[in-house]
């Protein structure tokens, strides 16, 4: 995949944001051409495009696209007004990953910051701002691989979860990011990826990813983790996240707080990956954070095929929070934060 770059899940096209469909891979690399932003606010809702640093990019996608049918405004008022409803309805797309919000902020202060530009100079500006992002999140994302390898042990056996790679991102990935640059320096390593149920990010995406790198990978069923981590086949457990509390609670792909339960039980170190732009600030602890619940039918088939009796009653809860004390360290862009975590998260925001 040279690096994680030659799939890339989103990139612009003149005015036309090109978005990779996840929902056919590893099957087919489909694209979704979106030239407005309720285009792009679809594929984020029915997950074409997933992962929180990629919806992040979306929604800034979304409000530059958007921004783009106001240029008829009748004055700055109008424009700005217009300008607030599509990054209020853009924030809401998906409710738990923090980097939708973030992006949203960033091209509404971007906006904000060149008020006194003309209409059609602020429409270009929010394109470009939305292109820039992409690329400093590869960049991010590199620096994460960075930091993240200096924990990564000789010879390593590393559990993944869910996929915090290429996909998830603007390009090269978090904690796959993390393996990736461990690779680069070390070929005895290996990856043991979990299917990620019922989604199946795990078999679908992250498998698909490594094995286009090269990186020896196993696929296990969710279910098999906790056996492996009691046999001592597992040396270092590394995921992404989607929401980060001040506290240091982190809210990932349901299943993640187990998996940190059991890696202390077994005495595994447990790192999260992730930019600070999935650090949420006002949020103080990971009660307070909004878990998304998502259609029941995505449990009782795959894909378009049932799987299950018919109206068979299902409970899909997309998203667990795994509270601060099972966690090692959450490894960004300026470096790997330890506890205490209320401390260092925020003095990592100021870097």
């Amino acid at each position: 995949m040279n690096g994680g770059l030659e799939v890339r899940p989103i990139f612009w096209d003149g005015d036309t944001c090109v978005i990779l469909d996840q929902r056919y891979l590893p099957q087919e690399e489909k694209y979704i051409r979106c030239s407005t932003a309720e285009e792009v606010i679809d594929a984020i809702k029915n997950m074409a495009i997933r992962g929180a640093p990629a919806v992040g990019l979306a929604g800034a996608a979304a409000v530059a696209l958007g921004a783009r049918t106001l240029l008829g405004a009748s004055g700055k008022d109008a424009f700005f007004k217009g300008l607030n409803h599509f990054c209020d309805v853009v924030r809401k797309a998906r409710p738990t990953g923090y980097n939708l919000e973030w992006a949203v902020e960033v091209m509404r202060s971007t906006a904000v910051e060149h008020v006194q530009d003309s209409i059609e100079e602020i429409v270009e500006l929010l394109r470009n701002k939305a292109k820039e992002l992409i690329e400093e999140d590869v960049a991010i994302n590199r620096n994460i691989g960075r930091w993240g390898k200096t924990v990564i042990p000789q010879g390593a056996r590393i559990l993944t979860y869910c996929n915090a790679g290429s996909l998830a991102t603007g390009g090269y990935g978090t904690a796959l990011g993390v393996i990736r640059a461990a690779w680069e320096e070390d070929r005895t390593i290996q990856v043991f990826a979990c299917e990620t149920r019922p989604y199946l990010q795990g078999a679908r995406l992250t498998v698909y990813e490594l094995m286009k790198d090269g990186i020896p990978v196993v696929l296990i069923t969710d279910n098999t983790a906790g056996y492996l981590m009691q046999k001592r086949r597992i040396d270092v457990i590394v995921v992404g996240a989607d929401r980060i509390a001040a506290n240091g609670d982190v809210a990932n792909k349901i299943g993640t707080y187990t998996l940190a339960v059991l890696a202390k039980h077994h005495g595994i170190p447990f790192f999260v990956a992730a930019p600070r732009s999935t650090i949420d600030p006002r949020t103080p602890k990971g009660d307070s954070i909004v878990i998304e619940e998502r259609p029941s039918k995505e449990v009782t088939s795959i894909g378009k095929r049932p799987i299950a009796p018919k109206d068979t009653r299902a409970l899909y809860i997309a998203f667990d929070v795994t509270p601060h004390r099972y966690i090692s360290g959450i490894i960004t862009e300026v470096g790997i934060i330890v506890k205490p975590f209320s401390k260092n998260l925020k003095e990592a925001l100021f870097k």
